[in-house]
């Protein structure tokens, strides 16, 4: 048995009640939670500062204490004395700071620097682990913060305060989510340390997500069946576009918009995914705010004339099926949320490697005090 599996399958041992808390920093629409909960963590706080995420968030986690506040302004022990905690006795604190700054998307063209205001934000999960001192963290973030000096920071802050930190870049199409994300991922652990699990799952496929799915004309979730409107230009370029994984590339130069033809040898390059199909039998593209955009990438149907809806980015993320988004200010601010957000299934991997050491450390508490 592989320690992976071996791993699941002491999570499998435990109660269905859970034992371990955790708190949700930038917790954005909760797919940090919903992994969390696979994990067999009982996620008691959450914090965000947007509005529309925070109405995302509570219609799905009801029960969870969420403060709807600017991170900045919030004191770890106000928020831990309203939960019932101590210092110390949280089992995991996890976080997301919002990446925008960092992503190498905005920066290759130059429409965001490293000056971004956000990037300050990584210090914010720096300052409750100092504050909450959790038996264990877990961050993810975009990979160009690994080579931010703010994260070397921050790692050399949460070492000073006896954790034993381990971080890479992983592929969430590696961990069963039917999307290839590459993701930065820390674990650390109080007075130990945690390896990163490489790999856990065969690849899932955009098939095995949404193949199953009604055409959006035929389905009464408003998140499948909203509709979209296009120039009969836009469509009838759709309509070219070969199916199953075809290019825009592939119509031919005078069939593209212009601001589409440049080439990487030239200023400001253009994507060459957009108006792009995505391919049954692989794993989707990585989702982005604008992922029911066909112009913002390869965001099309793979075979039906359309891009894909908000239902289907859902399930391509790995959210489950009944999951909640809401419409209230337009779906293309919903499928923002949904394109920010983590893949529920990749968290829980590496949850679950957190949730059997930690396991494993209180038990050998118990056992060392009954030998005693």
């Amino acid at each position: 048995m592989s320690e992976v599996t071996d791993a699941r399958a002491t999570v499998a041992r435990r109660t269905q009640k859970p034992l371990l808390t955790a708190i949700d920093l930038f917790c954005g629409a909760g797919g940090m939670s919903v992994g969390l909960a696979n994990a067999n963590f009982s996620v008691i706080g959450a914090v965000d500062i947007e509005p529309l995420a925070i109405e995302a968030y509570q219609a799905n986690h009801p029960d969870v204490r969420v403060w709807e506040q600017d991170i900045r302004t919030l004191e770890p022990l106000g928020m831990a004395d309203e939960l019932g905690l101590k210092v110390g006795q949280l089992d995991l604190l996890a976080g997301c700071p919002p990446c925008q700054g960092f992503s190498t998307v905005k920066t290759r063209r130059q429409t965001t620097s490293v000056k971004d205001p956000r990037n300050s934000l990584v210090s914010q999960f720096g300052r409750f682990a100092e504050a909450l001192l959790p038996k264990a963290l877990l961050m993810e973030n975009v990979p160009a913060l690994g080579r931010d000096i703010r994260f070397g920071r921050l790692r050399a802050r949460l070492e000073r305060l006896g954790y034993g930190c381990a971080y890479g870049i992983l592929d969430a199409a590696d961990f069963g989510v039917p999307q290839r994300r590459r993701r930065l991922v820390m674990l650390a652990l109080h007075g130990g340390r945690i390896g990163l699990v490489e790999r856990t799952e065969l690849a899932q496929s955009v098939r095995d997500a949404i193949g199953g799915l009604p055409v959006p004309d035929n389905s009464s979730d408003a998140l499948h069946n909203h509709g979209e409107s296009r120039s009969i230009k836009i469509q009838r370029r759709i309509e070219q576009v070969p199916r199953d994984g075809g290019s825009f590339r592939l119509l031919g130069e005078d069939a593209q918009l212009a601001c589409h033809q440049r080439t990487e040898d030239r200023p400001n390059p253009g994507f060459f995914d957009i108006y792009g199909r995505m391919s049954w039998d692989d794993p989707a593209p990585t989702l982005t705010g604008g992922c029911i955009n066909p112009s913002k990438g390869r965001f099309l149907h793979p075979e039906q004339n359309r891009a894909i809806t908000l239902r289907e980015a859902a399930l391509l993320q790995g959210f489950p099926p009944d999951y909640r988004f809401p419409l209230s200010r337009g779906k293309y601010r919903a499928a923002e949320l949904i394109g920010n957000a983590l893949p529920p299934g990749f968290v829980q991997s590496q949850a679950e490697v957190i949730a059997v050491a930690l396991t494993t450390a209180a038990n050998k508490s118990v056992s060392d005090r009954g030998a005693e």
